[in-house]
Order: C-alpha cells, then structure tokens, then sequence
C-alpha cells in the first residue's frame, strides 16, 4: 500500500505540486478567516442575572431580590454553580453550566425560570440578563471629550486650541462648552446605537458622566392645599407623554394621516401639565411642584489624566466572535460615528485588543521566519545543496496550512497557546522533512553516475525512510495524548495547544511524504559529493568519532554517568520556577485600589483624579495616559462599590522609559508612589 502510493505521487507530480499550491491557498484563506485573540477563551458557560433594585439596601436586595431569584434557579439541567453577589440597588446573580451545555440554550433556561421569580419581587423590580460575552469582552475602550472646534469647518476637531487647519480659514478653534452630563447623553443615545448595530458587538456600556433626568420636586404642602396626590402625579405625567394617532382626513385622492403629539421635550412642557381644573381655573404642575433637570443618582464614575471626570464607553463582544475583526470593525466605524457629534466632541480610545493580538501574532511569526531561516543555513551548511534546504524550507508553510485547515474544522481559534504550539513544533515538523530531504539527496550523489531515472532514485530513497518516519511521528503525536484528559480551566489553556502540535506533525507527515519527494527528486543537484570536503562535516567527525569510540569502549561509565545527568535533572525540576501562562505585554498595567467600605463615591473619585495626576507627573516618559474607573458601569458585569478603583495605565514603548527598566520595577515603583495615598491598599 506505502509502496504503491510512493509511486504514484512522485509519477504525479504536476497533481501533486497542483494540490500543494491550493493547499496553499486554502491554507491562507483559512488562517484569515481564524478568529484570532490573545488567549484562548478559558471562561466557563454561564448566564448572568443583572437586577437594578434602587433605593434599597444590600441586606434588602439580598432579602427580597436575589433570594428569591437563587432559589427560583435552582434544579436547572446541568448546573455546576450558583452565586449571587448583593450590593446597594443592585443585584448580581451568575448561574454556571457545564462545559457541554450550548450558551443559548442556557440563558433560555434561565430566562424561563425568571418568569416565575418575578412574581415574588417587589413591584417595578425587573432583572435582566447579562450580554452574551466573557471576561475578555471589553474589546475597545474610549473615552467621550469635549475639545475645539473650528466655527467655519465643524468637521475640525482638536483637543488642544490652535487655529483651523484649512488655508483658507485660518479661524482660531472654539472650545465646546458640552458638559460631562452632555457628553453623557451623546454616548447613551448617540455613539452606543451606532456601535451595538455592528456585527460581533453585542453591547456597549457606558460610565461616567451624569445621566439626564427631568426631576419633579413636589411641596407637600401644596399637595394637601390642592387636594392632590402622587398617584395623581403619576398618572398625569403618563398620560401626557404619548403621541397618539387620530386616523386620517380623505381629500380628493390622497389620505393624510393626523397625529397628536403629546411628547414631552423639555421642563417647561412638563410644568405646563394640567392635573385638574376647579371652576375653570386649570391646575398645572408647575403651580405645585418645582420642574428641573438633575442627574440620575450614580453608583460610578470615571476619570482620565487628572483633568478632572471623564466618560467612558467600553465595546463588549459576542462571546465567540473574531476579536481583531470586530475591533478592526469598530475602528473603522468611529471615524464615520464622530461626524454625527455635535462639534468638538471627540472619541479617543485608550485601549485597543488589536495591539495585544498583533504582538502575540508578531510574537509567533517571528518565531516562524527565523526557524526557517534557520533550518535553511544549517542544513546548507550541513548538506552544502542550497536546493535541498530551500525544499525542506517550503515544507514549513505548507504544514502550516494543513494545521490551520484542521484548526477551523476543529474550532481552535488562533490565540498565544494554539500559535505557540506552531512555534514549540517546529523543529519537529521539519524533522519528517529534513530526513526525506537529505535521504533524497544522498541517494542522489551516491547513484550520480547510475542510470537509475530521477524518479526511482528518489523511490528508493523514500521508501527506505518512510515507515521510520510515519513511526517517529505517531509516536511523538501519542506523548500529547495526556494533554486531551485535562479538564476544565487547564483543558481549555492547554487543549488547543496539544491540537495544534499534533495537527502541525499531522500536516508535517502528509508534506514530507507527497510534495517534499516530487520537489526533491525535482530540483535536487545529481552529481557525486565527497562528504569529507565539506570542513563542517569533517569537524564534527573529527570531534564524534573519538568521542564515540571512548563511549563504546567504558560503555558502563557512559551508562552510568547518562544516569547520573538524568537524576540530577529530575530532582532540580522542583526549583525550576512554574507559570499557568506564559508572559505577555499588552503595554498597559491595571491596578486595582481599594479603600474603607465607608469611602463615598465623590470621595473616591477626587481622590483617583490626584492619583491620575500625580502618577502622569512622575512618569512622564513612561506612562501615555492613566483612566480611573470607581464604583460600577450602567451595565455591572464586575460590580465594584464605590470604594474600589481601577487604573488603567496604558505604557510608552520601553524603550522611551528612563525611571525602569523592566515593567516589574516600573510597577513596583507606581505602587510605591500610590501607598503615599492614605487609606489605601493595591
């Protein structure tokens, strides 16, 4: 069977170099096609019950809201864990799913089983699930700010003052006077549709910045002199905020629909409602109530550079989505969401997955080309055949193209792990390659002068290695096999990693056997070589043979002392430093600070502003910009009191720091400018 497929490949070879270049091309096609993220996605299946439960408190949401939402999900199909997570006005409450379990599937199970709940919470309390997406959703930050403008082009917008770019205006730029409260609103109602109606976003939350309210501030006394009450109020503040549709006039051949607005637009529209009449004389609210606009009570805030608060928007994706596309996705619609803005407001962002994606992507190409390169000169150097190496050279992207093809049929996103195990393989899959290469071109020398053809020298040479090839490699496929039992959070790191390696030796075996041939026996030189002119060869024999013939002879001591090295190794194995996962720099650092759990949130956040600050003033060469989040988002996938803060310091190359040299000392050296905050821990 081995013989007869050998035959037939290398009589082939117009079909078989045919297959190799849509290989290729398949290959290619398929790795752009990869969703491609940083690490691989470790979270576990679960749903999230989100429930705003305003004015009461923690032991009051925990008593009539997420007790009775617990206990309505317990005895759910496949359920592993349940949590819940109770703070002022909120309620968090995460159901965890077996692996197996499909995510849609699970939040209609919990969905069906919120329903019975929301008959044992308080009235007007209705909880909601989380978005569909993981802890390495927040894909693409921004910030919302107010900056220049120029008055003549609108579409100018700076945030330093100068004058207008155009040669023909030359304007000085105006300052937006847009407020944090404005700015607020521009994200909610105009930058958040615009970005959520993308493909792979799934939702976009917001924090920072004051939510627009229109606050009717009753007297009481007025109340009693006008004999009305709050449901009254109520009632009369919905009813007036309707549009509502009178049918329609006929005239002649056309038919116009008639509307009655009733929309309310601003406070005095408000005010101007009419709550009852005596003896004529309309009762509106103005007459016993105040009308003002106020911000929505928050329980989070946000700040950036020390400049005082700012307005966030974080663009969370769809868990299983292609992470660069969708940030590239992103990035190509905030331009085009900025011209809708009133003039000055700009979108800056102050972190992008994309930069951390395409450093493990450079991380492992890298890897890539120079173990080419490598393999390229040693075995030139070996082989003293240009050709020869050149053709073990083009075995590596074809290997490379069959293991993508078996990452997308297998799910296997691209990520640090799964490419790594390209980068840890390589020197295996080459190896198939190398040995049917170099067996080729020494049966080509040795039988230059025979008249065997082209085509059964290169037979004999590879048959001659083939089952010690397909062994080798089966056998180094079955040492991943232990890898396939890990289970949950280890199985998902480690998993794709095992399936690449042993895709990629897979891919290796196929290449060294089908296309490596037909090219060897191609363009491999044919002429007698005498191995002793090559002075690598001749030094490496010069030194092994000696060395080979002292082994053999105190074969003992030559057991003995392997012995020795292996016991040594095994037992300094336990001082070798561990690590779950290998390191990479994203060029930001985040650091959590936590105070007393009696810190109010203005509290909180002046104080992180004088962080911000003082951090941007004593690493001015190190640090580009430094945004604080206290308290939690509109949307409370990670729920923090007001006494706990992220900083989220995004880094300058390193090689522009001065004060560090490594990001250790530098973040040991931002932690010791922090602890001189009182009451504060890191």
């Amino acid at each position: 069977m081995l013989d007869t497929t050998l035959h037939f490949i290398l009589r082939q070879r117009f079909l078989v170099i045919l297959a190799a270049v849509i290989l290729l091309i398949a290959g290619t096609v398929t790795w752009l096609g990869l969703p491609i993220d940083a690490f691989p996605d470790v979270t576990n299946v679960q749903v999230m019950v989100l429930t705003k439960a305003r004015g009461l408190t923690p032991q009051e949401v925990e008593r009539l809201v997420t007790f009775p939402i617990e206990t309505q999900m317990g005895g759910l199909p496949d359920i592993r864990q349940l949590r819940s997570l109770s703070q002022s006005g909120l309620s968090q409450v995460v159901v965890i799913f077996e692996d197996d379990v499909d995510t849609y599937f699970a939040r209609q199970l919990v969905f069906e089983r919120l329903a019975g709940a929301s008959d044992h919470l308080p009235e007007g309390i209705e909880p909601e699930l989380g978005p569909i997406s993981t802890g390495l959703g927040e894909i693409y930050q921004y910030s919302v700010e107010a900056g220049f403008y120029c008055p003549e082009h609108r579409e100018v917008r700076s945030q330093n003052e100068g004058t207008c770019p155009h040669a023909e205006c030359g304007k000085e730029l105006v300052k937006s006077d847009a407020s944090l409260m404005d700015l607020r609103t521009i994200q909610d109602w105009l930058i958040s549709p615009q970005l959520r109606r993308l493909s792979g976003i799934n939702e976009v939350n917001s924090l920072g910045g004051f939510v627009k309210q229109y606050h009717v501030i009753v007297d009481p006394a007025l109340l009693i002199k006008f004999d009305v009450s709050l449901r009254d109020i109520f009632e009369a503040l919905e009813a007036n905020n309707a549009n509502v549709g009178a049918g329609f006039i006929v005239r002649d051949w056309e038919q116009i629909n008639v509307i009655s607005k009733g929309l309310l637009v601003d406070a005095e529209d408000i005010g101007n409602i009419v709550l009852k009449t005596r003896d004529g004389t309309p009762l509106y609210l103005s007459n016993l109530a105040e009308v003002t606009i106020a911000p929505q009570v928050r329980y989070g805030a946000a700040g950036k550079d020390g400049k005082g608060e700012a307005v966030l928007g974080m663009a969370i994706m769809l868990k299983g989505a292609n992470s660069k596309v969708v940030v590239d996705r992103v990035k190509k619609e905030i331009p085009e969401i900025e011209k809708t803005l009133p003039p000055g407001v700009k979108i800056r962002p102050f972190y992008d997955r994309t930069n951390l994606i395409q450093a493990c992507i450079r991380t492992v190409s890298n890897a890539l080309v120079q173990g080419a390169i490598f393999i390229v000169i040693i075995l030139f150097l070996l082989l003293w055949d240009l050709r020869a190496a050149l053709t073990v050279a083009i075995s590596l992207p074809l290997t490379a193209a069959v293991a993508f093809l078996l990452m997308d049929w297998r799910d296997v996103s691209a990520n640090l792990m799964s490419l790594g195990g390209l980068v840890i393989a390589i020197g295996l899959v080459v190896d198939a390659a190398i040995i049917v290469t170099e067996n080729i071109a020494r049966h080509m020398a040795e039988k230059a002068n025979s008249t065997h053809t082209r085509h059964q020298v290169a037979y004999d040479a590879v048959r001659e290695v083939a089952r010690p090839v397909i062994f080798a490699i089966f056998i180094i496929i079955i040492v991943f096999v232990p890898l396939f039992t890990l289970e949950s959070l280890e199985g998902k790191m480690f998993k794709p990693l095992a399936l690449t390696i042993c895709f990629a030796l897979i891919g290796s075996l196929v290449v060294s056997l089908t296309i490596v041939p037909v090219l060897a026996s191609m363009i491999t030189r044919r002429v007698s070589k005498d191995a002793d002119k090559n002075l690598l060869v001749r030094f490496f024999h010069t030194i092994h043979m000696p060395a080979l013939e002292l082994a053999i002879k105190g074969r003992w001591i030559t057991v003995a002392i392997a012995a020795a090295l292996m016991v040594g190794a095994v037992s300094m194995m336990t001082h070798i430093g561990t690590e779950f996962l290998p390191a990479l720099d994203e060029g930001a650092i985040a650091i959590n600070v936590v105070r007393l759990p009696t810190a109010s949130l203005e509290g909180s956040v002046a104080q992180s502003s004088r962080m911000e600050y003082h951090l941007m003033e004593k690493f001015p060469d190190e640090i580009i910009t430094v945004v604080s989040k206290t308290g939690r988002a509109e949307i409370s996938e990670d729920p923090m009191g007001p006494e706990q803060t992220d900083l989220i310091i995004a880094l300058h190359p390193k090689g522009k720091w001065k004060k560090a040299k490594t990001k250790s000392q530098l973040v040991e050296q931002i932690e010791t400018q922090l602890k001189t905050f009182p009451g504060i821990r890191t």
